[in-house]
């Protein structure tokens, strides 16, 4: 009876190794999974975004802005040429119409200066001319008084070069040195600003007696 020889159970090299070879990518087979591409940030700014405005771009906005600010220059040249020549006209006109006020006033004191010339030349009596000119004449320092013209009287003050003008000195018992004896021409300020001083003889005191 003849012994049956005993089956081989180990795998032969070759086959062990051709199941251990990896398969094509992507097959159940792989030892290794198949690799990804890079995921692309949705939020990342694009090339053309990100670039900065070129060189003629930016001259383009300046010469833009360059242009909207030269006209507002314009304009605001021609607005202050405009208030120049208004504000000399004004000053013209003011110049021109500042006395109407004074004129109005002065007009009834016209009217009585031609009626006492003409009751004058009728009347024989020279203290009624006299009086009518007299009434005139107050008058017409009250009109100047309303409008802001003060006579100054400096009899008997003291000479004050400031607001006097001597004309000569003469010797006085009665008035004091330096003071002044007599108005020549009154003096008058207007708004308290000297618009004419006051001509004046100065006492030079009492006469000194010539030495024998």
């Amino acid at each position: 009876m003849t012994a049956s020889k005993p089956q081989d159970t180990l795998a032969r090299p070759d086959q062990g190794s051709a199941a251990a070879a990896p398969g094509p990518p992507g097959t159940a087979g792989s030892a290794h999974p198949p690799a990804k591409a890079p995921a692309v940030a949705s939020g990342a700014p694009s090339a053309a975004e990100a670039a900065p405005p070129s060189v003629e771009e930016q001259l383009a906005v300046a010469k833009q802005e360059a242009a909207g600010n030269y006209d507002r220059y314009l304009r605001a040249v021609a607005d202050l040429e405009n208030f120049r020549r208004r504000a000399l006209r004004e000053k013209d006109e003011l110049r021109q119409f500042a006395a109407v006020n004074l004129l109005q006033h002065l007009l009834p004191v016209l009217d009585n200066l031609q009626l006492g010339l003409a009751a004058a030349r009728q009347e024989a009596d020279a203290k009624s001319v006299s009086d009518g000119v007299a009434m005139v004449l107050e008058q017409f320092k009250g009109v100047l008084g309303r409008s802001g013209l003060k006579a100054l009287d400096p009899m008997g003050q003291k000479f004050d070069p400031h607001v006097h003008e001597a004309l000569s000195h003469q010797p006085s018992a009665e008035v004091p040195e330096e003071h002044v004896l007599r108005v020549v021409r009154s003096g008058y300020t207007f708004h308290g600003r000297l618009l004419r001083p006051a001509s004046v003889i100065v006492s030079s005191g009492p006469a000194k007696e010539a030495k024998g």
